[in-house]
């Protein structure tokens, strides 16, 4: 192991000597033998060639870090961009859909002498008990017990209870719920009740009345809540048992309820 240092220090002593030895004379131009200047540049080329190569490598190496880190921190503010991007377009998309079914509501309170407020609904009830509603409008909006609330597709509920800024609205799909209702074309008369399903009942009509699947259904005005001639749904299936007296008759809604956001409510 010394013997090897030994050897080496050696061999750099040497190297460095005749380095420095060709640098001095050539400077002076006293060198006589071109051979032995021949010797040295053939021996020191070679490691200044590997020194020169490792700067270039190291370079090399340098910059392409800096340009990896600066293409991270670019991808990053991309990313970022597109994700403030996708944000507003999806806004103006929630908008334009907001500003189609308030068109809908402007169309609809047009043809219809009474006053109506739009509003929002902010809360859903999660009990599978009850099918009601919270939406933000209350007392301070003109909105009183048992006003009907509805969309341009058809009835909705009626609003049972009322604060300052608030009110709950009873679904027409809550079991609670009756709306004193007729089949268009025929009048033959009914009650729309809830079920706490997406499907409502049309109860109380005889079995001798004809009533036909597709039929529509609409409110006829006799409860004093609904406004008559409002729309409530389709005839989706008639069952009649010769043993019972009325028939067994069940109404789609024309309300999808899992969609509705806003609704319109008459006002005192």
């Amino acid at each position: 192991m010394f013997s090897r240092r030994l050897f080496i220090f050696v061999g750099v002593a040497l190297f460095i000597a005749i380095t420095f030895t060709v640098i001095t004379m050539s400077s002076r131009d006293k060198l006589p033998v071109n051979g032995i200047k021949r010797v040295t540049i053939s021996i020191t080329s070679p490691f200044f060639g590997a020194v020169t190569k490792t700067i270039h490598l190291t370079q090399n190496i340098w910059n392409t870090y800096f340009m990896a880190v600066r293409a991270v921190k670019e991808n990053i503010d991309l990313k970022k961009q597109l994700g403030q991007a996708l944000e507003i377009t999806n806004r103006y998309e929630e908008l334009e859909l907001e500003n189609i079914r308030l068109k809908k509501f402007v169309n609809f309170t047009s043809s219809v002498p009474d006053t109506y407020i739009a509003a929002r609904i902010i809360a859903r009830d999660p009990s599978p008990w009850f099918q009601t509603v919270m939406i933000d409008k209350g007392l301070e909006d003109g909105l009183l017990k048992c006003a009907p609330a509805m969309v341009s597709e058809g009835i909705v509920g009626q609003v049972i209870e009322v604060s300052k800024n608030f009110s709950k609205i009873l679904l027409i799909t809550d079991r609670n719920s009756a709306v004193d209702a007729l089949i268009q074309n025929s009048r033959v008369r009914g009650i729309v009740k809830g079920n706490n399903e997406d499907h409502c009942s049309f109860v109380y009509t005889l079995r001798k009345d004809e009533v036909k699947e597709g039929e529509i259904i609409v409110t006829s005005g006799l409860d004093q809540v609904f406004p008559k001639g409002l729309m409530i749904g389709r005839v989706l299936m008639v069952t009649k048992d010769q043993s019972h007296l009325f028939q067994d008759i069940t109404i789609e809604t024309s309300v999808d309820f899992e969609k509705i956001e806003e609704v319109l409510v008459l006002k005192k």
